[in-house]
């Protein structure tokens, strides 16, 4: 055990306090809510970060990692239908675009393919993110933000064609297209 696998295993751990703490329905509750998910979030930052840098990459943290990312990313939206916040859609488009990624990674893993996140799937993580933080820290939900949770999924779902487009390309022994110098 390392310590990217520690914060991963810990980030796992933070899931039901965060939906302990959501599911009493008080502002105390949202804000220790979304101190738990900002404190999580950030670790999958820094395990990544650690683990690369360090040389400290393991099997279990290729397993774990994204596995604690799905987890919270999934109890955050379960809760916040069930409080009320997010329409149930959001949470299927959002949920499903999650597991099938993950479910189609693992599988091309087993073949040996190894599909590496791309730009978009960081941006994805990283505005799901932020627009989760939001919904936990802001009841009643204003229309600005449910503006966000529209772009929330639509962001969700372009990711998802992306990974479909790039495991495609990649099966299929054609490159990725070059990357745009202007970006």
């Amino acid at each position: 055990m390392n310590l990217p696998n520690a914060l991963t295993v810990l980030r796992i751990l933070l899931v039901p306090v965060m939906v302990y703490a959501l599911a009493q329905e008080t502002g105390t509750g949202d804000v220790v809510a979304a101190v738990i998910f900002w404190v999580a979030s950030v670790t999958d930052w820094f395990d990544g970060w650690l683990a690369r840098r360090s040389n400290l990459i393991t099997n279990f943290g290729k397993l774990a990692d994204p596995i604690a990312d799905k987890l919270l990313v999934i109890a955050a939206l379960v809760m916040l239908v069930g409080v009320d916040r997010v329409a149930a859609w959001v949470a299927v488009v959002v949920i499903g675009r999650e597991l099938a990624v993950t479910l189609t990674r693992a599988v091309a893993a087993q073949q040996g393919e190894v599909i590496a996140a791309a730009w978009l799937g960081k941006v994805k993580t990283s505005f799901q993110i932020l627009v989760i933080l939001l919904l936990i820290l802001i009841s009643p939900v204003p229309g600005w933000l449910d503006l966000l949770v529209y772009a929330m999924v639509a962001i969700t779902l372009w990711s998802g064609v992306d990974y479909f487009l790039g495991l495609r390309r990649t099966m299929a022994g054609t490159p990725d297209p070059p990357a745009d110098p202007a970006a």
